[in-house]
């Protein structure tokens, strides 16, 4: 089972509409990208992270890898002070 934040990565994702298909299918280590995350998406995706968490993610986070998985989304959070924890 997914932790709550990335539950919520996944919400974000969904709603951000940043993945047509399969999303619920999609492992926390999959490689987004190879699943159609696109690099418009990808920005997309970044803009609606920030707004659902009240953050911004600081340059050297800019990175393909940092939006490259739901781990890798979840681990650059946290590196940003991001808690998983039940909202």
């Amino acid at each position: 089972m997914s932790s709550p934040l990335k539950v919520r990565i996944r919400s974000v994702l969904k709603s951000a509409g940043c993945l047509q298909n399969g999303l619920e299918v999609i492992g926390d280590d999959a490689d987004l990208h190879a699943a159609g995350l696109t690099s418009h998406a990808t920005v997309s995706l970044m803009l609606a992270l920030e707004e659902a968490f009240d953050i911004e993610f600081p340059d050297r986070l800019l990175r393909r890898r940092t939006f490259s998985s739901i781990d890798a989304i979840a681990e650059a959070l946290g590196e940003i002070g991001v808690r998983d924890e039940a909202t």
